[in-house]
């Protein structure tokens, strides 16, 4: 197990059976070739076309991105079910605006100007953190690989560094707009929004077909692979012993297609699985500059910034590649069932403070601390003890793991809300006049809004930027290559004045629609309800 997993052979062990190299024909080469090479092409447009220079360039992509593009990496962020096409009406028409006329870049710094100070908003950050390497980077990096693996015959760790070595040329070097993702804040507009709200809602009638389906064919025609229970054979056709079932798809793909369709297909899962990729390290990037190393070098210029966003990108991915063997081993081998069990984990407290600071005014200093404790303890006994298998029952204690991790979500979400409302009851509320534009019920006020304590570094920085001011001399060829590959010497933004600020805060913060897109998408949202509500009663 510990030669094939870390790296002292790069193909698949000898002692296995299903050594076959499926993509081994000019068809499928060809395919994949000019996938990669489109896929190249894309990103050298996107650093061409936009100004990677500066911190909102890079990571918000100026806040110009159109509705379609969008939709693709937001398909793949919620529950492969029918209960996830509600999830997204909310979130287009009901949290997004609210984000919107706060005028924030990230989510943790709409909590900053919603309760103030800095506690809650790092807390926010550092949680989020663990949830991208825990649940998206490293899942989506092992699904990747399997895919390779299962086409190439190539070792898990050669496969995900081949995964990451296309995918991390045109993130870190091409920012967001080479990946065209900051989930909807960087919209071009509200209507855009639901617009890929909407699109995205559409494409959550089709996993039924495209994934449960699928999935139940490959374990009906490969019955020994698929649904083995000893861990022997288990090892013996996959290389796992806690199961298989993880290359249900992979092995339909390679073992049915013909050739060129089957490289088509692998070059599609691949742009999906980068696509994400991508999207998860330019937000985990965006959080860790805007929220934590600012605070940390409050003075850092927008170079200093550029880099440690990306050398924080670059960490991520070795603590993900680190925690791969936990993925194949943890829920009884079922990516799945592990990507829901951490998001179940982790998740609620999070959801619980945003929907209360929105909805509900008389919240204060959100304390969902407790609530995460609760849910660490679940996380690492679970982990401690194993999921358990048929051949080999979880010794986990019934009292902590008794309860399915998605029933627990619902408990933990609930207890979370209950202590939130509690304290913030028996504490000072917060006046209207930082709240406004914040909250539901004060979203359309106009009037001027008090931050709750103001970062006091902005001005000094801005003094110090103009002070030290310097003429530049002209960069050498290799230098402005360099350059020009990261994004680092553009030339400076243009100084804006302060009516020209004003009008840019109001263009940035407007949630005004024309009246046909408005009724356009508010009719297709009403449709997808529909849609929802017959699934339920069809399926159920």
């Amino acid at each position: 197990m510990g030669e094939d997993y870390f790296g002292f052979s790069w193909t698949r062990n000898e002692n296995r059976k299903n050594v076959t190299i499926y993509v081994n024909n000019p068809a499928d080469i060809s395919v994949i070739v000019i996938y990669f090479l489109v896929v190249l092409a894309v990103g050298i447009w996107a650093m061409v076309r936009t100004n990677r220079a500066t911190v909102g360039g890079f990571f918000l992509a100026g806040r110009s991105m159109v509705w379609w593009p969008k939709t693709s990496n937001r398909f793949s962020l919620f529950h492969l079910f029918p209960q996830a096409l509600v999830v997204v009406i909310i979130l287009g028409w009901l949290f997004v605006p609210i984000y919107i006329k706060a005028g924030v870049v990230t989510l943790p710094e709409y909590l900053k100007k919603r309760f103030g100070g800095q506690r809650i908003r790092i807390y926010l950050s550092v949680l989020s953190l663990f949830l991208y390497v825990f649940t998206k980077i490293s899942a989506d990096m092992f699904a990747g690989a399997i895919f390779i693996n299962q086409a190439l015959g190539l070792n898990i760790y050669l496969a995900v560094i081949i995964l990451l070595l296309i995918t991390a040329l045109y993130t870190v070097t091409g920012g967001l707009a080479a990946v065209i993702v900051q989930r909807c804040l960087s919209a071009k507009n509200l209507s855009h929004v639901k617009a890929g709200c909407i699109l995205c809602g559409y494409l959550k009638l089709l996993p039924m077909f495209l994934v449960v389906f699928p999935g139940m064919i490959s374990r009906v025609l490969y019955t020994d692979e698929i649904a083995c229970v000893d861990p022997k054979e288990c090892d013996y056709y996959c290389g796992t012993s806690v199961g298989c079932s993880n290359i249900a798809y992979p092995k339909l793909v390679v073992d049915l297609m013909p050739n060129g369709l089957r490289g088509l297909m692998l070059s599609v899962m691949l742009a999906s699985l980068m696509s994400s990729l991508t999207s998860i390290f330019n937000s985990a990037g965006t959080l860790f500059t805007m929220d934590i190393y600012t605070k940390i070098r409050p003075k850092a210029k927008e170079k200093e910034l550029m880099i440690a966003g990306r050398v924080f990108m670059l960490f991520l991915i070795g603590v993900s590649i680190a925690w791969i063997p936990i993925v194949q081993s943890a829920q009884s081998g079922q990516l799945f069932d592990y990507i829901q069990s951490i998001t179940s984990y982790l998740a609620p407290p999070i959801a619980a403070v945003f929907t209360l600071a929105i909805f509900c005014k008389r919240v204060n200093e959100p304390f969902s601390r407790s609530g995460l404790l609760v849910a660490l303890v679940r996380m690492i006994t679970e982990f401690a003890y194993g999921t358990g298998s048929c051949v080999g029952p979880s010794n986990c204690p019934t009292i902590i793991c008794g309860v399915h991790y998605l029933y627990f979500a619902l408990v933990l979400f609930g207890l979370s809300c209950i202590l939130i409302l509690s304290i913030s009851l028996m504490t000072k509320h917060i006046d209207d006049k930082h709240l406004y534009r914040l909250c539901w019920s004060l979203r359309n006020s106009t009037e001027e809004r008090i931050d709750l304590e103001e970062d006091d570094w902005t001005d000094d920085q801005d003094s110090d930027s103009v002070q030290t001011e310097e003429v530049r001399k002209d960069p050498s060829c290799w230098k402005k290559a360099y350059n020009w590959l990261c994004g680092f010497d553009q030339g400076d933004a243009p100084k804006l004045t302060k009516e020209q600020e004003a009008a840019l805060n109001m263009k940035l913060t407007d949630t005004t629609e024309k009246p046909l897109w408005r009724n356009l998408v508010n009719a297709n949202a009403i449709i997808l309800l529909t849609i929802c509500v017959f699934f339920h009663g069809f399926f159920g």
